[in-house]
Parts: C-alpha cells; sequence; structure tokens
C-alpha cells in the first residue's frame, strides 16, 4: 500500500513539475515576439507531429506583424524613447486649423495599422491624430510585452511628445491592450491629464485576460490563467497579479466614454461592469454594441461608433 502512495506522490510531484515548466514556457511566448528574419534557428516550417507537440509543451513562436497599410494623409514617421530606453515607432498625422490631438493605440498582437479606421475618423473631425506602435509591435523595439503593465511607460511617451507640441485638447484613445495601458498611465502619472479619454474594451485584470485567450482556444480558464499570470510576471520581474485596470480606473477623473462589444468573447460583461464602476469619473458613459465582438467598433459598427463619439467630444 505505501509503495503505490509513494508511486502516486511521485507521480503527482511530476506532473505538477511539468504543469509548470509547460505555463512557464506558453507564458514566455504569449508575452515574446521575433522580429521577422530573427526566428530562432531550427524553428519549424511544417506542423508534423513533434512540431505540435513542441507547440503544446513550449509554446508558438510569435512575430511582429508588419506595417500593411498608412494613413491616406500626409504622416511624419516619429520616434519616442520610453523612460525605460525603448525606442518606440508611431505616425504624426496633423492639418490646419486642428481642434484637438487624438493619441491612438491599438491591441495586443498588432500595431498602429490597427487603429487607422479610427484615425481616419478623428481626422475628419478636425483633430489631429498621433498613433503609435506599442513597445514589441510593429517597428518598434523590444521583443517582450507586458500587456499593459508596462506600457504606462510608452503611452506616456506619447503623451509628452503631444504635450510639448503645446497642445492643450489633448483626446486618448485606446482599445484593448490599449485601453488597459492607458488606464496604468494614468494611475501611474499624475502629468497626464487628457481632456477626455475612451477605452473600449478593456480587460478588468491580466487574470482574467488569459482566462479570455484560454477560453478562445477551448482551454479551461483554471488552474492555467492563474499559471501563466504567475510565469508571465515572474519572467519580466514585476507581479503580474497587480494589473488591474478594474483598480486603476479609480484614478480617472478626467470625462471617459467606455465601449464594449455584446459578442465579445475576450472580454466579459462582468469584467466591463467592474471596470465601468470603478471609474472615478462623474462623466462616464457605457455603450455597448449588440452586434460586435473584440474587434474594432468603429469598423464593425461605423454609424453608431461615429454618432456616439461624436456626441461625446462635443459634450461640455
Amino acid at each position: 500500500m505505501k509503495k503505490w502512495l509513494k508511486r502516486i506522490l511521485y507521480f503527482s510531484v511530476f506532473l505538477f513539475i511539468l504543469l509548470n515548466i509547460i505555463c512557464a514556457s506558453q507564458a514566455y511566448k504569449l508575452t515574446h515576439v521575433y522580429d521577422r528574419g530573427t526566428e530562432p534557428k531550427g524553428a519549424a516550417k511544417a506542423m508534423g507531429f513533434f512540431s505540435v507537440a513542441k507547440t503544446i509543451i513550449l509554446g508558438q513562436d510569435n512575430y511582429k506583424l508588419a506595417l500593411k497599410d498608412k494613413p491616406k494623409q500626409l504622416a511624419e514617421t516619429i520616434e519616442l524613447t520610453t523612460s525605460d530606453g525603448l525606442k518606440l515607432e508611431g505616425w504624426d498625422v496633423e492639418q490646419k486649423n486642428a481642434i484637438g490631438t487624438v493619441i491612438l493605440f491599438h491591441g495586443h498582437g498588432g500595431n498602429r495599422v490597427g487603429v487607422l479606421n479610427e484615425a481616419e475618423a478623428f481626422y475628419n473631425l478636425r483633430y489631429n491624430v498621433v498613433m503609435v506602435d506599442f513597445r514589441a509591435h510593429g517597428n518598434s523595439s523590444g521583443n517582450s510585452s507586458s500587456i499593459g503593465y508596462l506600457e504606462s511607460a510608452d503611452v506616456k511617451a506619447a503623451y509628452d511628445f503631444v504635450s510639448k507640441s503645446g497642445e492643450k485638447n489633448i483626446i486618448l484613445y485606446g482599445i484593448s491592450l490599449g485601453a488597459a495601458s492607458i488606464t496604468k498611465a494614468m494611475h501611474d502619472y499624475a502629468a497626464i491629464q487628457p481632456k477626455k479619454i475612451i477605452i473600449e474594451m478593456p480587460f478588468a485584470t491580466l487574470q482574467d485576460a488569459v482566462k479570455g485567450r484560454l477560453k478562445m482556444m477551448n482551454v479551461p480558464g483554471q488552474p492555467f490563467a492563474t499559471l501563466l499570470t504567475f510565469w508571465g510576471g515572474i519572467e519580466q520581474g514585476f507581479w503580474a497579479f497587480n494589473n488591474k485596470p478594474e483598480e486603476f480606473v479609480k484614478s480617472i477623473n478626467v470625462p471617459v466614454l467606455m465601449q464594449w462589444g455584446k459578442q465579445d468573447t475576450r472580454v466579459s460583461e462582468a469584467e466591463t461592469n467592474s471596470v465601468f464602476a470603478n471609474l472615478a469619473s462623474k462623466d462616464k458613459s457605457l455603450v455597448i454594441y449588440e452586434n460586435s465582438g473584440h474587434q474594432s467598433l468603429c469598423t464593425n459598427e461605423e454609424g453608431k461608433w461615429l454618432s456616439t463619439v461624436i456626441a461625446f467630444l462635443n459634450k461640455k
């Protein structure tokens, strides 16, 4: 009997160690990317048996997406430096007699091209627009993403760039990762004081964001979400369980328009309600898009998005 108990114990310890190795590897691959042309030697080109097994255990290699489009208007390519020394690339699109500047931040795994439709809409409303690639995205430097925690420094760099030009009417816009990063930046830096902000589909906590990703992969949320969050933070040197936009928004007092798609499988309605309820601003509104998921609301429901945003921007 004791032999069987020992075997069960040893097997349980083996499974526990294996599970943590898998989660640590998957967390690393989730938060790290390669520049195109610098993929690791021996990277599998075909998904044979061993390639599939390797992906399940070690995770899948990710690469920065190339910029496959550009603004219709004349755009100046800009380079910003964050407080931790990373170089960010972006576009600055200006026009005569602009009534303000909107700084736009994209979602995880994308780049600034992902907010081109929104930028075009803001430009047509007579705003200058600035679009920036987050660290480890697009043409910006770095190969690791903290999924909103360290990206607060990226938001600060973009805000400082616009603020130093003398602009007083600054609007911050972010979708998903971009929205979460805005909440963290406004929590971290008192100097960031935009006139208004628009945040779309921010996750409530990083652990919730991981659960959402696992749900899309048909993988059980627990214990994987907890382990992935734990290892992701350990690998990057911060306590990832503190990455909580639902807490960060308690520092936001400027007018806020928050938007979410009813069909969103990544960010739940409960998360959305939690973030909105905690917003400290007395001038806040939540708009739900019945026919949209975790995507560009501007693209999918353009008419509703445009009328909602215009009403918010024009509100005194």
